[in-house]
């Protein structure tokens, strides 16, 4: 655990307050949830997903959908890739999504690039790429995208189907 030499008071109604800085660089927002975890001594926080439920069930729905279509495909939470399958794998995984995959996650975007465009996709790191996204929704919240990414070949309506069946897939998964 990494110290930060910051101290806060807790206040009458047991609040604290994360500083900004903590906040900006954990990318942590306002409306988050965070989930407490008590250990031995220590009070943890952590910044909730929904989606780190489902982390072993994405990945297989991932490696299953590339196995047909052979495209990079990758579902996020609203911070990282959480699950991926294809070439562009290793490079993405775990990492932090750009801040225009954010805002089309609360835009709620469902689209497709079928040109070869830049893609902002990971924070400072683009990919030139055909590409279609379409957001997870969950008990009416924005918390995550599916990407189906091609850096060979322009996508069409058929990817953009299966990027919709696997959104709306783990939107009535999650809301069970």
């Amino acid at each position: 655990m990494k110290a930060t030499g910051v101290i806060r008071r807790i206040d009458d109604l047991g609040r604290v307050v994360i500083p900004k800085e903590i906040r900006k660089n954990l990318r942590i927002k306002d409306g988050d949830n965070l989930e407490i975890f008590v250990q031995n001594e220590e009070i943890i926080l952590k910044k909730y997903s929904m989606m780190n439920k489902i982390n072993d069930l994405a990945q297989e729905l991932t490696d299953a959908i590339y196995t047909f279509m052979k495209h990079s495909i990758f579902i996020t939470d609203t911070d990282t890739v959480v699950a991926g399958s294809g070439s562009l794998k290793k490079k993405f995984l775990g990492r932090n999504i750009s801040d225009f995959i954010t805002e089309s996650i609360k835009r709620r975007d469902r689209m497709i690039e079928n040109h070869f465009k830049e893609l902002n996709f990971i924070d400072k790191e683009e990919i030139t790429c055909s590409y279609v996204m379409s957001t997870i929704l969950a008990s009416g919240e924005a918390i995550g995208m599916i990407l189906i990414i091609s850096e060979e070949e322009k996508l069409g309506e058929t990817e953009m189907q299966m990027a919709s069946i696997v959104s709306s897939f783990m939107t009535k998964y999650l809301e069970q």
